[in-house]
């Protein structure tokens, strides 16, 4: 037995269980595979396999999204109206030649899309989030900022980068993009003062927010370092370093806004079919004109943890809430025509539950806007 495993190149103990499978049988009758007899093995042609590394190749240099999955090869393959392969064997291959991606990036389970604003939640309102990429280093170039923004229920994004964070370029660009769209129900920043204005006096409201009102688009200021609330945003920012600034080489800011571009305009191709379920967006008015110093009319939401007594702090100043309601995040609705601002206590464990916890009077005395208004269409 050692001689003929020696032979052909197998183990003593290979040799002794052939031996022992023929014994008493006749040799054309008997299966010297060593799968499970009636099990029959399909394995992808070499060539379908070679073309679908190919493909993967050729998707991870030139794909504007910079998708190269077994997904993208799938559409790819069929669009090239070759043999296209089930996903599952698409994987398989992707495996067997180590061509997967192992990194993963770990995500908690989100809350559900727009909890803490109702209308949203239930799909009547579109809600726009607007975010900065900061401090990008073009080589031999000036630092780039990135105003980013994405709607919740269409996917609808953009990005424009600035060598500076002015508040002129967020108001010029929120409103070219909602002349192009429409208008959303509401608009979500940060609390950067660019977007709200200055924090060390009270009762600001900055010229995004009045831009916003006199729009009839309801702002909305994220909580302080609490997560979940810009999941959207910061999805797409992830989203666009990747896909943009770190899979392409820029010499100039020229090429970083081209190349932008052209990923914006495939990323909406590819969403173009969930505006079709999200919610209507109002059209722009045609004779729209901003005046910074018009008195303001609608409302201000600032979601907001509570301190220790059961308050919070917006604009400049400090509201009781609810004594019960210590340390609990909650929606302060602030009510420029009422002049009064109701407070909604949130949770995460039950989102549809937002029941009332106080309701306190607000005066803000009109005052002329401090700084050089913007002047609609000034870039």
């Amino acid at each position: 037995m050692n001689a003929v495993a020696r032979q052909f190149h197998s183990s003593p103990a290979t040799v002794w269980l052939w031996v022992e499978r023929v014994r008493g049988k006749r040799l054309e009758r008997t299966a010297f595979s060593s799968a499970k007899p009636g099990r029959a093995w399909n394995r992808t042609a070499t060539q379908l396999e070679r073309r679908i590394l190919e493909v993967r190749q050729e998707l991870r240099e030139r794909s504007v999204l910079g998708e190269y999955g077994a997904c993208a090869i799938e559409v790819a393959l069929t669009a090239e109206q070759a043999v296209v392969p089930s996903l599952a064997t698409i994987k398989r291959v992707l495996v067997r030649h180590g061509a997967v991606d192992r990194a993963r990036r770990l995500r908690r389970p989100a809350p559900p899309r727009g909890w803490y604003l109702p209308a949203v939640a239930a799909g009547q309102a579109e809600l726009d989030s607007f975010d900065w990429i900061e401090d990008l280093k073009i080589a031999n170039g000036p630092l780039v900022q990135v105003l980013t923004g994405v709607a919740l229920w269409a996917s609808q994004a953009d990005a424009w980068a600035e060598p500076s964070r002015r508040t002129e370029f967020v108001l010029s660009r929120l409103t070219g993009r909602w002349q192009q769209l429409g208008l959303p129900g509401y608009a979500q920043f940060d609390n950067e003062a660019v977007f709200q204005g200055a924090h060390h006096v009270a009762d600001t409201v900055g010229q995004v927010s009045r831009l916003c009102l006199a729009l009839g688009v309801t702002p909305v200021f994220a909580p302080p370092r609490e997560h979940g609330f810009q999941n959207a945003i910061e999805g797409f920012n992830g989203l666009w370093q990747a896909k943009v600034w770190q899979r392409h080489h820029f010499e100039d800011f020229a090429q970083l806004l081209a190349t932008s571009a052209r990923y914006i305009a495939a990323h909406r191709a590819r969403s173009a079919t969930r505006r079709e379920h999200a919610p209507a967006r109002r059209p722009f008015p045609p004779s729209f004109q901003f005046d910074a110093n018009a008195p303001l009319t609608g409302t201000l939401i600032f979601l907001r943890r509570t301190d220790d007594a059961g308050g919070t702090h917006l604009l400049g100043r400090h509201f009781p809430v609810a004594a019960r309601w210590a340390h609990r995040l909650v929606r302060a609705e602030v009510d420029l025509g009422a002049q009064q601002i109701r407070f909604y206590a949130l949770r995460r464990k039950d989102p549809a539950d937002q029941p009332l916890l106080n309701e306190v009077s607000y005066h803000r005395e009109h005052k002329p806007f401090r700084g050089k208004p913007w002047l609609f269409g000034e870039r």
